[in-house]
């Protein structure tokens, strides 16, 4: 994971763990060649502090981004989007929602095929539109983030 220690520096002491989630964290599945990191941090308000050092490693600073308690930011090399940088801290339930979506589809290769097929279909229908095609796909990813919550044993709601 060469670009979590590139950032490890830049994030400093908040930092407690990088994890790879996303399409690109499944073996075998069709994925667009953009990372999906996520940092842990203690707190999002140190993390705040080192925002200069995160945008001097390269990173576009988007803030929340539409979801409460996550920093996201984005990394654009040679004109292409590469990294997609999620930050939460610790006790956020959306480190939890995330990991265990990655955990499900590794452990249900079954559900890893149907997801790919969801996101062609969606990509088919909202070609070169990012935002349109997480639309398209959202209710299904809903139905596939509560049955990863529940075979976790996590309780609550999934939500994009």
């Amino acid at each position: 994971m060469l670009e979590g220690a590139r950032l490890t520096a830049a994030v400093g002491p908040t930092l407690l763990r990088w994890e790879h989630f996303g399409s690109t964290s499944i073996p075998g599945l069709a994925a667009k060649p953009v990372i999906d990191l996520m940092g842990i941090v203690v707190s999002l308000d140190d993390l705040d502090w080192r925002r200069p050092q995160v945008e001097a490693a390269g990173y576009e600073w988007f803030g929340e981004f539409g979801i409460s308690g996550r920093r996201f930011n984005t990394l654009t090399r040679d004109g292409k989007r590469s990294v997609h940088l999620h930050f939460y801290q610790q006790e956020s339930e959306q480190v939890a929602r995330h990991l265990c979506v990655r955990d499900y589809l590794r452990a249900h290769p079954a559900a890893a095929r149907d997801y790919e097929a969801e996101k062609r279909r969606a990509a088919a229908i909202h070609p070169g539109d990012s935002i349109a095609y997480n639309w398209e796909k959202n209710a299904w990813v809903n139905r596939l983030e509560q049955a990863a919550m529940e075979w976790a044993g996590i309780k609550g709601t999934a939500h994009a």
